[in-house]
């Protein structure tokens, strides 16, 4: 019998969960086009005139149906001024207005092709002359460069009426309701005086905050139709009594796996958890700790690998563990290259990276870079190539940046990719010091700011003990950050936004320990004894999420293991057993959706 989850309870969530949306489908149909006949309707009033000022309209939309023009948000008069956010005949994401002089029309579109039974962050906005879409957090378009003024908002104060819409959010009575929105927005949201994105960002994981110059805020309670969060009057809206208009809903981008969106759609309690993603009850029983942002994700995937017996052949096997539950690790797929070892690996939210490694027959570096999307169990996709090819590449990043130092073959070059975008890498810096060709682990610490690398060997075999850092964000050359306890190769590392810790390894090819250290990211120092894992062992690899350090394998040359233990990494003291690998692994990497760098 399960414990009750507090965090599953009717109303909990605290204040930064995406606490609802509305609902507009449903409708009888206007036409036999079947559109809905729903809309929300306020009054235009001077804040939506946008003039020439930036600004910001987004929200999440997730559409049960595909049509034509599915209207997001129109201000003003449909042919004389004003602006609609809509998705036209091909379901991409438009902006549609008159600018200055310009005739009344589509301005821009997306080159998303949007789905059903998905949910999008959507967003279009204007910083200075530059009009700009953005899908998910991508550039969804080429940028538009226009003076123009947006709408003149005295034209009329009205709402509804034909060639007179005022500000409508869903289907627009202006066309008989014909364009309609079939499915769920939430968090609407109009910041008139900013654009809050001018560069790719990291998806909104929390419900969205009314600002200084936000004009609407609405479509974000689960359960009043009619919220405003800046005091203006929306009326709820049927054209015909037999529909039953907008509903609010608890359906939003944050829901668990198996929430109905067409049954008692106003009534219905989904997770109140703050980012995308779902997860299955079944999973864990009892509420973990920590930020409640890691418990809808928090895969680990184990990257490859191999034994170190020379001239072995490795593996292209990724696996997976769920890092809040205990357990075993499951197969995920596999990597585009066979047998090759000692890659690093790094990752988003959403993504899981797997670069450069080692093939021992012929022995020759590899400079391919994988990727994979987390939750989805699949075979790995080419995602461009290394500058410099090495093994034991030492990788890390945040949630936008991935960054690979070092490594057998890689001197002390640090390149980079935006993990969003597939690529080839990128001129980063230089590691302080030439010798350092080979670095520790597939892995390195890393904070949302800071990624540390430490210890490895010089071109001699001889261990270091020395840790530098990099500002993620800033191209440049690593600083000294402090030592290691002991000179040291070989060894797993994993972080949380606080603490980078380091695990077994020792100062030699042949050498293992089962020691533990760890260091405090943020503050420049020397590492201090954490405690011990469960066996001692080289080779390892390490992975986290924002409370669980895991350690996964290792061996030294005559012997592999499958061991998996970990570790509370707030909390100094001894690992305890998690499960098992799929195979006895070293040579590897690992890498999660909730680690350090983007907790």
């Amino acid at each position: 019998m399960g414990i009750l989850r507090a965090d599953r309870i009717t109303g909990l969530g605290g204040a930064n969960a995406i606490t609802g949306s509305t609902f507009f489908g449903g409708g009888v149909s206007a036409e036999s086009g079947g559109a809905s006949q729903n809309n929300l309707q306020l009054n235009l009033s001077s804040d939506f005139n946008l003039g020439t000022n930036n600004f910001t309209i987004e929200a999440f939309i997730y559409l049960e149906a595909l049509g034509q023009f599915n209207n997001i948000l129109a201000v003003g008069t449909d042919s004389t001024n004003g602006y609609r956010m809509d998705l036209g005949t091909g379901n991409n994401l438009r902006l549609v207005t008159k600018l200055g002089s310009d005739s009344w029309g589509v301005l821009m579109t997306g080159g998303t092709t949007f789905i059903a039974g998905k949910w999008y962050h959507v967003a279009v906005t204007r910083s200075g002359n530059s009009f700009d879409l953005w899908v998910d957090g991508t550039k969804d378009a080429t940028t538009v460069t226009n003076s123009g003024s947006v709408l003149d908002a005295t034209v009329n104060d009205a709402n509804g009426g034909n060639n007179n819409i005022g500000v409508e959010i869903g289907s627009l009575s202006t066309y008989g309701y014909s364009r309609k929105f079939n499915g769920y927005i939430s968090n609407l949201h109009l910041v008139n005086g900013t654009a809050l994105y001018t560069s790719n960002y990291s998806i909104p994981t929390t419900r969205l905050e009314k600002r200084s110059d936000t004009v609407l805020l609405t479509c974000n309670s689960a359960g009043n139709i009619l919220n405003e969060e800046t005091g203006k009057t929306i009326t709820k809206h049927s054209a015909n009594t037999n529909s039953q208009g907008p509903v609010a809903s608890r359906f939003t981008p944050n829901s668990p796996v198996g929430f109905s969106t067409t049954t008692d759609v106003g009534s219905q309690y989904g997770s109140t958890f703050d980012g995308f993603g779902s997860f299955a009850t079944s999973t864990y029983m009892v509420p973990p700790g920590g930020n409640t942002r890691e418990r809808n994700r928090g895969r680990g995937l184990v990257m490859g690998g191999g034994r170190t017996t020379p001239g072995s052949a490795g593996t292209n096997n990724i696996t997976f563990i769920e890092i809040q539950s205990q357990g075993n690790a499951q197969d995920f797929g596999d990597l585009t290259e066979d047998d090759v070892i000692i890659g690093g690996s790094l990752a988003s939210s959403t993504r899981g990276i797997r670069a450069g490694g080692h093939d021992p027959s012929p022995a020759s570096n590899s400079n391919t870079i994988d990727f994979v999307t987390i939750a989805n169990t699949a075979n790995a996709t080419n995602f461009g190539d290394l500058i410099q090819a090495s093994h034991w590449i030492q990788s890390g990043g945040n949630q936008t940046r991935g960054v690979m130092a070092g490594g057998n073959g890689g001197g002390n070059v640090i390149q980079y990719i935006t993990i969003a975008t597939a690529g080839d890498s990128q001129d980063f810096g230089d590691l302080i010091n030439s010798y350092t060709t080979t670095v520790g682990s597939g892995n390195a610490a890393s904070s949302p700011t800071r990624m540390l690398i430490a210890g490895g060997t010089d071109p001699s075999n001889n261990a270091q003990n020395i840790i530098q850092y990099v500002t993620i964000a800033s191209t440049g050359d690593a600083v000294d950050f402090g030592d290691l306890t002991d000179n040291k190769t070989r060894f797993g590392v994993c972080s949380n936004a606080t603490r980078g810790l380091y695990g077994g390894g020792g100062p030699a090819e042949t050498d293992k320990t089962n020691t533990i250290t760890f260091v405090t990211l943020a503050s420049t120092g020397n590492t201090v004894d954490f405690g011990d894992r469960i066996v001692a062992s080289n080779n390892v690899a390490a992975t986290s999420n924002s409370t669980r350090g895991v350690f996964i394998g290792g061996g030294d040359p005559s012997a592999t293991i499958n061991t998996i233990d970990f570790v509370t990494i707030a909390s100094t003291g001894n690992a305890t057993d998690f499960g098992d690998n799929v195979t006895a692994i070293e040579h590897t990497s690992a890498c999660s959706d909730s680690h350090g760098g983007i907790s």
